[in-house]
């Protein structure tokens, strides 16, 4: 038997008690400083939580000791900290009482899901119904129960964080390597992109509309939203079109050994299909589409490790258009150069920078899987933990 089960059945056999969540916290005051003023500000060593992603740190602090913070519109995201630290104007903040706060945050992020679908309303931008939020039942062990399994998921916790950063470190590994690799390449062989491929894109939107996107069909749609951190596409989130719309135009239907490029948005996203896709495949207006002319001469796999490479991605930088929403148009595209070595040597330097990004990128082998792996065995052990009836 373990200890927290051990804790259990002396301290709690029948259940817990069930209490409000305004009940286990104390308001922090509404803050006066926006997410973009706090990014301007002077930076300093106190965290600054906005209703996003970002982290700043500035040299103001608002709370001190245990807080969480929770944003106020949007969807939901929840942080923690203890120490010193600062939020903006759309953030929750709120300091926990007669409770671990760390286990206070754990069971909040165990209800993330059901805080997010159930407490933001609105039809455009989702914002967060407090009373629903402040009035929601949370199960309270005690004090020794709480501590056990706060022990337990922050040893989950810590361990995720050193496979991140272990894979963060093979990564730039990586990305040093590929270019030491790409560096050597001693060729006069320069060839211009339109060359040795065929560069083709949706014109426009070909008049194609997102009210014109399917659930279901026999014809997939890849968009930017598609591409995966392995070099792979994952149709399971593609979108489907009509025949009429797929049989539109043939230079942008997919096929295997074709090399996709984003081109809106977030730019430079790259992806090849190493096998055909599982339906007949088309792109919509933010893909380039790369297929390779003579596969004697260029082998698709190498220009695949190019395009993933600081070459192109500083060619991109130095090509794209637009100020608000950055674009890489064909006219920018069709600019570029690229060595090409002889096909043998384009074959070892693709194997050897394989085995390097399998480590780094593939979902099913390597780092990535593990850091998965360890994510679904701490959600359902954080379930399973933080999971009580309720004392009668």
């Amino acid at each position: 038997m373990s200890k927290l089960e051990e804790l259990i059945n002396k301290l709690c056999p029948n259940g817990v008690e069930f209490k409000k969540l305004s009940e286990l916290m104390t308001p922090n005051p509404k803050s006066k400083i926006g997410a973009k003023k706090a990014e301007q500000m002077l930076k300093g060593e106190y965290p600054f939580y906005t209703s996003g992603k970002s982290v700043y740190y500035i040299n103001e602090h608002m709370v001190d000791g245990e807080n969480i913070f929770v944003n106020d519109g949007g969807q939901a995201d929840i942080k923690y900290y203890d120490g010193k630290s600062s939020y903006a104007d759309h953030v929750i903040s709120f300091r926990p009482i007669n409770v671990n706060g760390k286990y206070l945050y754990y069971i909040l992020m165990k209800k993330k899901e059901y805080i997010n679908e159930k407490m933001f309303r609105g039809s455009g931008i989702k914002n967060i119904n407090k009373n629903d939020f402040f009035n929601m039942l949370l199960p309270v062990p005690p004090l020794e129960v709480q501590c056990e399994i706060v022990r337990i998921l922050d040893n989950f916790t810590l361990l995720s964080a050193e496979l991140s950063a272990e894979l963060s470190a093979r990564q730039k590994q990586y990305d040093y390597y590929k270019q030491k690799v790409l560096d050597n390449i001693k060729t006069n062989n320069i060839k211009h992109i339109t060359d040795i491929a065929l560069v083709k894109a949706r014109v426009g939107w070909q008049r194609l509309t997102r009210a014109e996107y399917l659930y279901e069909g026999n014809y997939f749609l890849i968009t930017g939203t598609d591409f995966v951190a392995d070099g792979s596409i994952n149709f399971d989130t593609c979108v489907y079109i009509s025949k009429d719309r797929y049989d539109m135009d043939q230079n942008i239907q997919v096929h295997k050994d074709d090399i996709l490029i984003t081109k809106d948005g977030t730019l430079g996203k790259v992806a090849i299909l190493k096998d055909e896709p599982p339906k007949e495949t088309t792109l919509n207006s933010g893909v380039f589409r790369i297929s390779v002319l003579n596969k004697q001469e260029v082998y698709p796999q190498y220009l695949y490790h190019y395009f993933t490479s600081k070459y192109f991605k500083d060619f991109v930088e130095s090509v794209k258009t637009g100020s608000t929403i950055p674009h890489l148009t064909q006219q920018g595209l069709v600019t570029l150069d690229i060595p090409i070595p002889e096909l043998n040597e384009q074959v070892k330097i693709s194997n050897l920078l394989d085995k390097f990004d399998k480590l780094c990128n593939d979902i099913s082998e390597g780092l990535p899987a593990e850091i998965e792996a360890r994510k679904k065995q701490y959600e359902y052990y954080r379930d399973k933990l933080l999971t009580f009836k309720e004392l009668k």
